[in-house]
């Protein structure tokens, strides 16, 4: 039972930092990279699809990336989702692939990305906290229930908190890395 509900935490907690990475790698930094494009949906035939199913992407500099659609019939769609102000990207059409070209990030511009990444990194501590609130409820259940013993529970509840910090330190350095990619010129 009470390895089940540790097994269960840090499954949930695991997923949590797989999705941190993921919203780590649509904030824009110096470079132009994929990942920037992966939450961009293009209305396909009627239905939102994600750009990346819809395209390759190559970057051949530092700050230019070229997408290149497999149906070209789709070229209008991912220009519009592209030009789309959420995204903020300007892309330019040759008829068979598109071409974006970043911007130089302003100083101003970076320490919102800043600001932007430490709140998806404490959204994630907020995520990952809330799975060990949520295995320590079943924790004290079982105690309460008769299920397991106090010993054994309260064991169980430091080997929950190694894993909670153990998370929450991984939240730590993914943040630090990604601000020290953002500061830099």
């Amino acid at each position: 039972m009470i390895d089940e509900t540790l097994a269960e935490a840090a499954e949930k907690m695991d997923r949590t930092i797989e999705a941190a990475k993921e919203d780590f790698a649509t904030i824009r930094t110096g470079r132009a990279h994929p990942g920037m494009y992966s939450k961009v949906m293009v209305d396909y035939y009627g239905s939102p699809t994600p750009l990346m199913q819809l395209a390759s992407f190559a970057v051949p500099e530092a700050r230019t990336i070229t997408i290149s659609p497999f149906d070209i019939s789709a070229m209008r769609a991912i220009e519009k989702a592209l030009g789309d102000p959420e995204v903020g990207a300007n892309p330019s059409s040759d008829g068979k692939m598109i071409r974006v070209t970043l911007p130089v990030l302003t100083e101003e511009r970076r320490k919102e990305y800043v600001k932007l990444a430490r709140s998806k990194g404490e959204d994630a501590k907020v995520a990952v906290r809330s799975h060990r609130r949520k295995a320590k409820d079943s924790i004290d259940k079982f105690v309460k229930d008769g299920e397991i013993g106090e010993d054994d529970g309260s064991r169980a509840e430091k080997e929950l908190d190694a894993l909670t910090k153990s998370h929450v330190d991984s939240v730590d350095e993914i943040l630090k890395k990604k601000e020290a990619e953002l500061l830099e010129v």
